[in-house]
């Protein structure tokens, strides 16, 4: 599988928790959300929760759930002169990549800190 979610910026944690709330243990932690129109990465102590929505209504919506402790290794790119975006890549067992793009602006070193810490 490999997919892409384009154009994230960082939200507030309780931003859109209706939509995922049923997705988060009790010994969990959201630490970090990003959003871009549609679609959302919510990061949490142990996963990584990436919400599609489909549809022209936004009625549909896919979840993937992606244990921290199942990736195996990530890269991320700053946004550049030319660039628009901050990139950040991720493989896993089980999975083949999944890319995601920040708009400028947007700090993804939070971010790689947690992957850094749950495969290092």
């Amino acid at each position: 599988m490999e997919s892409k979610i384009v154009a994230l910026s960082t939200v507030g944690i309780e931003d859109g928790l209706d939509l995922y709330d049923f997705l988060i243990g009790d010994s969990e932690t959201v630490l970090l959300s990003f959003k871009s129109v549609r679609d959302r990465l919510i990061v949490t102590n142990k996963k990584l929760l990436v919400i599609d929505i489909q549809g022209i209504l936004g009625k549909k919506k896919e979840y993937m759930v992606i244990p921290l402790s199942k990736i195996t290794a990530f890269s991320c790119e700053s946004a550049g002169s030319f660039d628009l975006d901050a990139e950040l890549k991720i493989w896993g067992s089980g999975i083949n990549q999944i890319q995601f793009e920040f708009i400028k602006g947007t700090d993804i070193r939070p971010l790689a800190k947690v992957l850094n810490n749950a495969i290092c």
